[in-house]
């Protein structure tokens, strides 16, 4: 792609985004969603390959139709209300449908099918833009407008969440679709939490960033999108593969790793709140999603290549990606749990 275009494509993403974080106005609010998306569809269709074409036409239909939902409840509760503020949401049908479309923007379940599919479209570079930057704006406008939102609709979304993440991710072979259902359990862990800790949603969100832009630029610079080319990864790169395993654990949340430090603090809120059954579910939910991250990590590092997988094993060629991206979010992604009472102090 000409560098000229994909940097105007990028600071319209960046323009989108930040357009949508400022504003307290549903229509400028709704024109930053609306930026964010034209831009990246360029760029989910820059290799002209028939996936990525049908991948997206799947994200602008899904993402118009939010658009539209929106734009239309927006206009619904400006009718009602006389205003536009984002913080006076007073019609309940209006609230209902802007908190269906923010979910069908970031990909909640049950709004969560054309996730995987489209991801599993893309290249991973813009499969990391898609997972990661695009859902900031859509959880900005969820956290704004929180308060509205009925609290037991928020918790049965963020269960349903959790599990379709797990259960959705354990029967794949593709790296991308595993991706997918990993980002859709995150998402319902942030969504669960957000009525009581806002704050721990966007530390849930930033963990996940960082742990997602290292899963992504590892299977970038070892070129795998299948499980069983992670197999041939280890006579590559043995380094590589050692921290590609740790950043899977820690996508799954053990300790000593920083995926712990979110789901520690929601359980830890979920229980103060007097709600020890829904943080007993949301720990379950975890151990299902635990399961297929395990089971890349066998695939990575417990297997010898030859014998067990049928992918050609790859040519050891210089690869042009800048390796501090990937060094600075896998160190972030592996060591930031010392840092917890630093940020229990920050946000407690």
């Amino acid at each position: 792609m000409n560098p000229y275009v994909l940097a105007t494509l990028l600071s319209s993403l960046g323009l989108g985004t930040t357009l949508t974080f400022a504003s307290s106005h549903w229509l400028l609010a709704w024109m930053g969603l609306e930026i964010n998306t034209l831009a990246i569809i360029p760029l989910m269709a820059q290799h002209h390959h028939p996936r990525a074409v049908e991948a997206t036409t799947k994200y602008f239909l899904t993402q118009a139709t939010a658009a539209a939902v929106i734009l239309f409840a927006s206009t619904t509760n400006a009718w009602t209300t006389g205003e536009w503020d984002m913080t006076n949401m007073s019609n309940p049908i209006a609230t209902a449908m802007i908190l269906a479309a923010l979910a069908l923007k970031i990909g909640l379940a049950p709004m969560h099918f054309w996730m995987p599919e489209v991801l599993q479209g893309l290249d991973l570079l813009t499969g990391l833009i898609l997972s990661t930057w695009q859902k900031l704006a859509p959880l900005a406008l969820i956290i704004q407008t929180a308060q509205a939102f009925d609290p037991l609709l928020l918790t049965a979304l963020g269960l349903m969440s959790t599990f379709v993440g797990g259960w959705g991710g354990l029967n794949q072979t593709q790296l991308r679709k595993i991706l997918a259902y990993s980002s859709i359990a995150h998402m319902g862990w942030m969504i669960i939490v957000l009525q009581y800790a806002p704050q721990l949603t966007l530390l849930a969100l930033l963990m996940y960033v960082l742990m997602t832009s290292a899963a992504f630029l590892t299977l970038k610079l070892s070129s795998a999108t299948k499980i069983n080319t992670l197999a041939t990864v280890w006579s590559k790169s043995p380094i590589l593969t050692m921290t590609a395993a740790l950043v899977l654990l820690s996508l799954g949340g053990l300790p000593p790793l920083t995926g712990f430090m979110p789901k520690w603090f929601i359980l830890q809120e979920l229980a103060k709140q007097g709600l020890p059954l829904t943080a007993t579910v949301m720990a379950l939910a975890a151990l299902i999603s635990l399961y297929f991250y395990l089971r890349l990590c066998y695939a990575m590092t417990l297997t010898i290549s030859p014998n067990t997988t049928t992918s050609i094993t790859p040519w050891r060629t210089q690869t042009t990606q800048a390796s501090f991206p990937l060094a600075l979010s896998t160190v972030m992604a592996l060591g930031l749990l010392p840092i917890t009472p630093t940020i229990m102090m920050l946000i407690i």
